[in-house]
């Protein structure tokens, strides 16, 4: 069974995308098969895995618009257990083009679904900071909707929107669709962040993960070298964390499964 994750919030630089490479090579370096799917046309999950943009022939817009196989749009990375679907900006064009169609929204969850069975244990979608017709295709194809938030207000605030879309996606297509709040760039010295931090472990309760990522020069570093912190610097404290991380989800896999063929 593949667990299939979407990393999304609306609000941007909250670690979005340094958590889904951190994520999954995490994931990888357990020995899990993982799928990365860049869908943001910045690209820059892309970029931090060391591949330029334009240089990929077929790429996640290929699969959305133009009904290529998943499979064929794969590459392999550097880091063992780790493949790609790259981006470029042309997959912004599918905002424009996908709700003409008929259930747009359900367009990458077939194209994962006619790619079955997958060899790969994780596939981790890294979205738009925006919810438009792409982050709405990513939410209806997975398990678990990864919510990456700062602990500053307006990040926190950005949540309200986040769960609008979990319930429409819900009632329309996806109505298993879970989701956990991943505390990020997190500075204990900082009153705010512990005061926000408490706040939202009171209002979501077991929706927040019991991991958080703090801040760690390492984290904004690995991508400028094209790998992921894990492979980049293995004992840093950012590289701990998204280990831990990984085996929180793992956990939570583990017993998603386990209900479903119970």
């Amino acid at each position: 069974m593949t667990t299939i994750i979407s990393i999304s919030n609306e609000k941007g630089g909250v670690a979005k995308t340094t958590s889904t490479l951190s994520l999954g090579a995490a994931l990888a370096e357990m020995s899990k098969k993982v799928l990365l799917i860049d869908l943001d046309a910045q690209a820059n999950l892309t970029l931090a895995l060391g591949l330029e943009p334009g240089e990929a022939e077929i790429t996640s817009a290929n699969v959305i618009l133009e009904g290529v196989s998943l499979l064929s749009a794969r590459r392999k990375t550097d880091v063992e257990n780790l493949d790609l679907i790259p981006s470029n900006s042309r997959i912004e064009s599918a905002e424009q083009f996908l709700p003409v169609r008929t259930n747009y929204t359900a367009i990458l969850k077939s194209a994962i679904a006619n790619s079955a069975p997958l060899p790969y244990d994780y596939i981790l979608l890294d979205c738009p900071p925006a919810l438009g017709a792409i982050t709405r295709n990513a939410l209806s194809a997975s398990t678990l909707l990864l919510i990456p938030t700062q602990p500053e207000y307006f990040s926190a605030y950005a949540l309200r929107n986040m769960m609008n879309l979990i319930r429409k996606i819900r009632e329309e297509n996806n109505p298993d669709l879970s989701y956990r709040i991943l505390v990020t760039m997190l500075d204990r010295r900082n009153r705010t962040h512990r005061n926000i931090h408490d706040q939202l472990r009171s209002t979501f309760g077991e929706g927040v993960l019991n991991t958080v990522i703090e801040v760690d020069t390492k984290l904004k570093e690995s991508p400028i070298v094209g790998m992921p912190i894990t492979k980049y610097k293995s004992g840093a404290r950012g590289s701990t964390q998204y280990r831990v991380l990984a085996q929180e989800l793992m956990e939570y896999a583990k017993e998603t499964e386990a209900r479903q063929t119970a």
